[in-house]
């Protein structure tokens, strides 16, 4: 099904929720890349360093709302600073256990965010996002 590599980086300082991305998304496809950060903070440096280097960027960005410090509203005002600098498209998926209503409003509202998807996602829900970006 799923010819093209596709890098994938999960932001999220929950340890199961970040071991349980890497085993699905490779399920999908072992030559798809997985870069993990247990901060916005580590994950927003990354990009920084790395902006003029659209291979070593993420296609995609699953990006956790409740961090510790820098958390995923922060990020998207942080990543958005950065955004013009970034020589790559990155499609944003928010991440969470909330169902909160203004949470799910606010990541719609957002242009730089492609969609919430709610915790737990399933190995349907990461293939489905995988053949988006690849198409």
């Amino acid at each position: 099904m799923q010819n093209k590599r596709v890098c994938v980086a999960v932001v999220d300082d929950d340890d199961t929720f970040q071991f349980i991305t890497l085993k699905a998304i490779r399920s999908i496809a072992s030559n798809n890349n997985v870069l993990q950060f247990l901060s916005g903070i580590d994950a927003i440096k990354f990009l920084n360093e790395n902006a003029s280097q659209p291979e070593s960027l993420p296609d995609v960005l699953l990006l956790d709302i409740n961090m510790p410090v820098l958390d995923g509203w922060m990020f998207m005002e942080e990543f958005t600073a950065l955004k013009n600098k970034i020589k790559k498209s990155i499609s944003i998926f928010m991440v969470s256990s909330s169902i909160d209503a203004n949470d799910i409003a606010r990541a719609k509202q957002d242009k730089n965010i492609a969609d919430y998807l709610l915790k737990p996602i399933s190995v349907d829900k990461f293939k489905e996002l995988l053949t988006k970006v690849e198409n």
